[in-house]
């Protein structure tokens, strides 16, 4: 067993050489081998010869369908470049968000053409995101399964999310103000939905106990059929966890709200 990684790991070395990927340092070139596919070491590489990637860093966090990187930038800035695996992924549990976005309608059905659709959808609903001044990561750009946008986190520790924070009651209506004012940017300004909203996808400025929402690959516009739906699920998700600090909105109320011209 040990051979055969070692052999896996010497083929990723040679591919890694081949596209002359820089890696910060040894424990950042010791990745998994589903992650760093041919498709995604000539998107590193074009974006390394742009100089928008210096050196790549060491895993951030793990999803189910991509990984986090921290990365050297332009000017040695921190970055985070989000790769979506393409041998491995499995994108029926996204079916949902797919079917009646009017963005994937001319996609193609094979696993790659997918992967690249959702990768620009994200950097899209980020940009949207961002214009409408909800608090995201700032998308930079994306290149057929990887995003690159900016790093939420200092010195190379990621910011905390809202579900590991602890919170006075005073800071958590705070942020529970801020939130809901969120959603209804996203959907009055951005026209946009989260549709996955929760404490597991909001990031925490630990001096300013900003919220910032994170995991926007399947948010949708409004054409979608299920627009309203995921809408109030994203109210419910919020103001369920919010209880907790015996904070209590009526969801149905809020939806209204928002709904409302």
């Amino acid at each position: 067993m040990k051979k055969r990684f070692d052999k896996k790991v010497e083929a990723i070395d040679s591919k890694v050489d081949k596209y002359r990927i820089k890696f910060k340092d040894d424990n950042a070139r010791k990745v998994k081998e589903d992650v760093f596919d041919e498709y995604t070491l000539k998107t590193l590489y074009k974006l390394s010869k742009l100089n928008i990637i210096q050196a790549m860093g060491g895993i951030v966090s793990r999803g189910k369908e991509a990984n986090v990187f921290l990365a050297d930038g332009a000017d040695q800035t921190e970055i985070a470049v989000k790769i979506y695996r393409i041998t491995t992924s499995s994108f029926n549990s996204m079916e949902e968000y797919i079917v009646g976005d009017p963005r994937f309608k001319n996609v193609g059905q094979k696993k790659h053409e997918i992967v690249f659709a959702w990768t620009k959808k994200e950097y899209r609903n980020l940009k949207r995101a961002h214009e409408a001044g909800v608090r995201v990561p700032v998308p930079i750009t994306s290149n057929r399964n990887v995003l690159i946008m900016e790093y939420l986190g200092k010195d190379g520790v990621p910011y905390p999310l809202l579900k590991d924070i602890r919170l006075a009651d005073t800071e958590a209506a705070t942020i529970c103000d801020k939130l809901i004012d969120y959603i209804n940017k996203l959907y009055t300004d951005a026209r946009l939905v989260h549709a996955d909203l929760s404490e597991y996808n909001i990031m925490v400025e630990p001096n300013s106990r900003e919220p910032i929402i994170i995991d926007m690959g399947q948010s949708t516009t409004l054409e979608h059929p299920r627009a309203n739906e995921f809408l109030l699920r994203d109210i419910r998700n919020i103001t369920k966890f919010f209880t907790r600090f015996g904070i209590e909105n009526d969801p149905d109320k809020l939806y209204n709200f928002i709904k409302s011209p």
